[in-house]
């Protein structure tokens, strides 16, 4: 895959298009990302012990995964702060790493 859980990626397509998360988790099965802060729905609950008033509870819902991509942090890149491809890259010692297509620098996961 292309994006990994704690990345920082941008929104391409649908009705978050622009905005920018990170990822909390990575659904593959369904092929769709949890992204923290985007994609906002109302979850009408009833009342229990955990949350006795019942009401409505926003939460994020999931995002296809062909809908972000991973966003460069390298100052020098062209598209700085925009969702960019991602290419396989190996290293001498023999290490793959994740690089952008336009400067080659590394994707780093954001910790």
């Amino acid at each position: 895959m292309h994006v990994r859980t704690n990345d920082l990626v941008a929104v391409m397509a649908g009705n978050e298009a622009g905005k920018t998360g990170k990822i909390i988790k990575i659904l593959p099965d369904a092929k769709r990302v949890i992204l923290k802060g985007v994609n906002l729905v109302y979850k009408h609950t009833k009342p229990s012990q955990k949350n006795p008033q019942g009401g409505r509870i926003q939460k994020e819902a999931s995002i296809a995964i062909a809908n972000v991509l991973p966003v460069c942090q390298n100052k020098n890149c062209k598209k700085f702060e925009r969702g960019v491809r991602v290419r396989k890259k190996v290293l001498e010692n023999g290490d793959k790493i994740r690089a952008c297509v336009y400067c080659s620098s590394e994707i780093m996961s954001a910790e």
